[in-house]
């Protein structure tokens, strides 16, 4: 009987020493099952105990693997995140971060869930990302993907901006604010959250626009159809280099007079997890609701 996952990758760079110990342990147990296991390459100078021959680029492992597994927090899954929804290829993560909204498996007992997970018993769902485009004089000229948010600011210094908000081209409003934060329902828990934003659910088509102290008190959160395409043009006036933001990992340049172009990629995140996992627990758990009263 075909395995669901025959090669598996092993993702992420650790921070501490303990996590080293998790990809190498996972290495070779999954190795002792009968798996092509391959590794991370940003892994090969400090697990000088594996074969050379068993680390590859990120692309690569797109491309050879059936599962990848991310060991870290979420910063991890959202660096892989943006490289491996170009392929079909599905992802599940062992927390080694903090607050691991997207990493499910426990790096002290991994082996019991992730076999399951392995012989076909999973939850599977997709995570749409966002695309961000900077546009100069009717060219783009930078660009890049964001599974949790894409956020427009003024930089190294804090300082008002201003800019124009489209949808589909029509014009929504303008906004003097310390910027705007463009989540999906993935991010909705991260960045947004911290900024008053809604939390969505996972499965939800919808993207929210969040400003970032904005100068006026009637400016609120708005939530619109995934499908929409958002335009923010930056005022001519603002001082200095603006940036956006992807995921807090990428930063690409804005001036003033520049458009940003965010929409929904057309690649999606081929998330997995273990059978008993569900959002609500996980929500209650990291954000430290209370538990039932009857």
């Amino acid at each position: 009987m075909k395995k669901p996952f025959e090669v598996i990758a092993i993702v992420g760079k650790p921070r501490d020493q303990k996590a080293i110990t998790t990809h190498k342990e996972l290495y070779h147990w999954l190795k002792s099952e009968g798996y092509d296991v391959y590794l991370d390459d940003r892994l090969a100078d400090i697990c000088d105990d594996i074969p050379q021959d068993a680390f590859a680029s990120l692309i690569e492992l797109g491309k050879i693997a059936d599962l990848a597994i991310v060991v870290g927090g979420d910063g991890n899954m959202l660096g892989a995140a943006r490289v491996l929804s170009r392929f079909k290829i599905s992802v599940i993560g062992v927390n080694r971060g903090n607050l691991g909204f997207l990493t499910d498996l426990d790096p002290e007992n991994f082996k019991q869930p992730l076999m399951s997970v392995l012989k076909g018993e999973y939850i599977e769902e997709e995570r749409f990302l966002l695309e961000a485009e900077v546009h100069r004089h009717g060219q783009v000229k930078s660009q890049n993907a964001a599974l949790n948010e894409t956020v427009l600011h003024p930089g190294q210094v804090a300082h008002m901006i201003e800019f124009e908000v489209y949808i589909d081209e029509s014009f929504a409003f303008s906004l003097r604010a310390d910027g705007l934060i463009v989540s999906t329902p993935t991010g909705s828990t991260a960045y947004s959250l911290s900024g008053g934003g809604p939390i969505l659910s996972p499965s939800l088509n919808a993207i929210s626009l969040v400003p970032m102290f904005p100068h006026t008190l009637s400016s609120r959160p708005l939530v619109v159809d995934s499908k929409r395409r958002i335009k923010l043009v930056v005022s001519p006036d603002n001082r200095g280099t603006q940036e956006v933001s992807c995921d807090g990992q990428v930063s690409l340049p804005v001036s003033p007079g520049d458009e940003v172009h965010i929409y929904q990629s057309p690649n999606t995140l081929h998330l997995i997890h273990p059978k008993d996992y569900n959002y609500y627990h996980v929500l209650r758990n990291k954000l430290g609701w209370s538990s039932r009263l009857f």
